[in-house]
């Protein structure tokens, strides 16, 4: 199914796109790979930040990062549908997540992923989707329904160079390690 936005027609995904995501994620806890498939050299969570513009800078940092190790290739953003947040396209089949959560799927790129979503949702996670991969798979962002944080699994020099951003509140973590950063409360 194609769909146009700002001119340009994009590509939703399907099941068969995060399937991937459904088979390999472990069952609800507090490890990161309730969030992220444990197929990664490296994991880590970001706190995501209080204020709009804490928020809006963090994801253009996030996103920089991202685009700069990623070869150029299409991205799959992913936005959960909570019945409040913005799901940029919200007449569009959706796929079922982690506890069989909603999301619409998109396949676009990283100046769609800090740019589409808007800051007002309940959750005030910034315009950064809810999920997003390239279409290599060769990293995961994924903030589940109610966490202040995301969980991100990928190469180790990826995950180095976000431990290394001073504006960033990033740790590494252990698959099997509880992902909870300290001083959060997993829901």
């Amino acid at each position: 199914m194609l769909r146009e936005k700002g001119g340009r027609t994009w590509r939703i995904g399907t099941a068969a796109d995060v399937a991937w995501i459904v088979q390999k994620t472990a069952p609800p806890g507090l490890s990161i790979t309730v969030a992220i498939p444990e197929q990664f050299a490296a994991y880590a969570t970001i706190v995501v930040p209080r204020g709009e513009t804490a928020r809006s800078t963090q994801a253009q940092v996030v996103m920089d990062i991202l685009s700069r190790n990623t070869a150029g290739q299409p991205w799959w953003l992913g936005y959960l549908d909570t019945g409040d947040e913005d799901v940029v396209f919200p007449d569009v089949p959706q796929v079922k997540l982690y506890a069989g959560w909603s999301y619409v799927v998109v396949e676009a790129g990283p100046q769609q992923a800090s740019t589409w979503r808007s800051e007002n949702g309940w959750f005030e996670r910034g315009p950064v989707p809810d999920i997003v991969f390239p279409a290599d798979r060769s990293w995961l962002l994924s903030t589940l329904w109610d966490d202040d944080w995301r969980c991100f699994g990928g190469p180790g020099e990826v995950v180095a160079e976000l431990l290394r951003e001073p504006s960033l509140v990033a740790r590494a973590v252990l698959p099997g390690e509880d992902a909870t950063p300290p001083g959060h409360v997993a829901r």
